[in-house]
């Protein structure tokens, strides 16, 4: 009698699945966190009021610009926006030109008090801009500069300067003083050397002092609000009209936030290489 031979059962295998990078889903969830209210804010501004109030849409059902026509149109809308490039390019432009030769004289020379001096500067950075609004409102009223761009560009200037000094003081340190006595002996002087030879040395720290001088005077609403009225009204100001009797215009309210989105994006995309060389560095 032979030995009936039993065939053991297949071994199964267990299922694989694919992996999932934790990176990537991280990444996602942020980016979908980050974008989510700019969506929102796009989506509205292509719908009309009745369809905002209406219902809970993810897209316009009818589609339409007639928002953006209204603030490209309208003086009222548009002069906001060129009423606050004005004054935000003007206090760029002050800033960084003061804070050039003080952020110079902070990496290159040690005199008495200078780290207090530099610390008081970064003091006026940490103010609230509340604590300023009625000194300045009294003294640009009394001098005759209420309700101009130099007077905003002048009040932003108490809280970028401070900044930009601290950024390219940062970026001029890192810059070796034998370039300087080396200038020197090949006979340029100060004015010289530093427009031809040191600015090119620090362009990324210009540039990233530059970009947040912009951010800063462009975002900040109370000073502006307070020192203008209507010749100057920025366009954070200007956003507050749609509030009247037949109750708020979101759709106008949503274009103009879309529109106000848009120099501040056109500004990091031109920088956004200098501003990794500050983070680099670690003065950003």
């Amino acid at each position: 009698m032979t030995d009936a031979t039993v065939s053991s059962p297949a071994p199964t295998r267990a299922r694989s699945f694919p992996k999932v990078n934790s990176r990537a889903v991280v990444m996602a969830i942020y980016l979908i966190f980050l974008l989510l209210p700019i969506y929102w804010l796009v989506n509205m501004s292509l719908k009309t009021n009745n369809e905002i109030l209406g219902s809970f849409t993810l897209w316009p059902r009818d589609l339409t610009f007639a928002n953006y026509v209204t603030i490209l149109t309208d003086p009222a809308w548009y002069m906001g926006y060129v009423n606050t490039l004005i004054y935000v390019v003007m206090n760029t432009v002050i800033s960084l030109s003061v804070a050039l030769p003080a952020a110079y004289a902070f990496s290159r020379y040690h005199f008495m008090g200078d780290k207090h001096l530099f610390f008081w500067l970064l003091t006026n950075r940490m103010a609230p801009p509340a604590v300023f609004a009625l000194p300045f409102f009294q003294l640009y009223s009394s001098v005759g500069l209420f309700d101009t761009h130099i007077a905003v560009a002048l009040a932003h200037c108490l809280f970028n300067v401070p900044l930009a000094v601290w950024i390219l003081e940062g970026f001029m340190r890192g810059v070796p003083k034998e370039i300087d006595e080396t200038a020197y002996i090949d006979g340029y002087s100060f004015g010289g050397f530093f427009v031809k030879i040191f600015m090119p040395l620090i362009s990324s720290g210009i540039g990233v002092a530059a970009f947040f001088c912009f951010m800063f005077s462009w975002v900040e609403l109370l000073l502006s609000r307070t020192l203008t009225t209507v010749n100057a009204k920025p366009i954070a100001a200007t956003m507050t009209r749609t509030v009247g009797a037949a109750g708020v215009d979101w759709g106008v309210l949503a274009a103009a936030g879309v529109l106000t989105i848009v120099p501040g994006a056109l500004v990091i995309y031109f920088v956004r290489n200098y501003i990794a060389k500050g983070f680099a560095l670690g003065r950003v």
